[in-house]
């Protein structure tokens, strides 16, 4: 598993487009909000948690139809299953190496975005913890989601509709935790919440993946 993992990493520092396009994704799509809604701080304000989680969501979703697919062109996912290794633990890598590669990055542009959004500086570090429980779960479920399409025609367009009804909890909890940053109130609740999410897709996500990995 660790092997798989460090393969995957090394692999992303050779070619790192994928990660650069979805943090890229994620800032340009906050910087267009002031240009749809308008300028006025107030209402940026208050869009902000929201179009923050939904922005960061859906550029990690970016990524996910390449986690499986060029491994199962070439015939190494094949061999991946041979080699001893536990499917699940297969799926835990890849969804590690997603959210290493994908999540952190986003993490690290989270002040750019906020900044556009004129979400509150009080409410950054909150809303860098929100995102990075909400990016994780949304790994987890990301990794069933490509191991389900894959080898299915136009798998890439039904990866989001499988992934996305499932991170609708993922949406609500970040968004409020970030709303309560930022209008001064404990985002502790919210912030449990996502992290029981996290506890719970943490042992079943993998295991969801290699049934899927295994069966296809």
């Amino acid at each position: 598993m660790t092997a798989i993992l460090l393969r995957e990493l090394r692999l992303a520092l050779r070619h790192p487009s994928d990660a650069l396009a979805a943090v890229l994704f994620f800032v340009i799509v906050c910087a267009l909000f002031p240009f749809g809604i308008g300028p006025a701080p107030e209402a940026l304000a208050r869009l902000a948690p929201g179009a923050l989680v939904a922005s960061a969501l859906l550029a990690a979703i970016l990524p996910l139809d390449r986690l499986f697919g060029a491994e199962a062109e070439d015939g190494s996912l094949d061999l991946l299953l041979l080699s001893g290794v536990s499917p699940p633990l297969i799926a835990a890598a890849k969804a590690a190496a997603h959210w290493l590669l994908t999540g952190v990055p986003l993490l690290l542009a989270t002040p750019v975005a906020a900044a556009f959004l004129n979400l509150p500086t009080e409410a950054w570090p909150t809303a860098i913890l929100a995102l990075a429980l909400a990016s994780a779960v949304l790994s987890l479920l990301g990794t069933v989601g490509a191991a389900l399409t894959l080898g299915a025609r136009r798998g890439g367009a039904l990866l989001p509709l499988l992934v996305l009804p499932l991170a609708v909890p993922v949406v609500i909890f970040a968004a409020g935790a970030i709303e309560a940053g930022a209008s001064d109130t404990s985002p502790r609740p919210f912030l449990l919440f996502l992290g029981a999410l996290l506890a719970g897709a943490l042992p079943l996500a993998p295991l969801a993946a290699g049934a899927a990995l295994r069966d296809g």
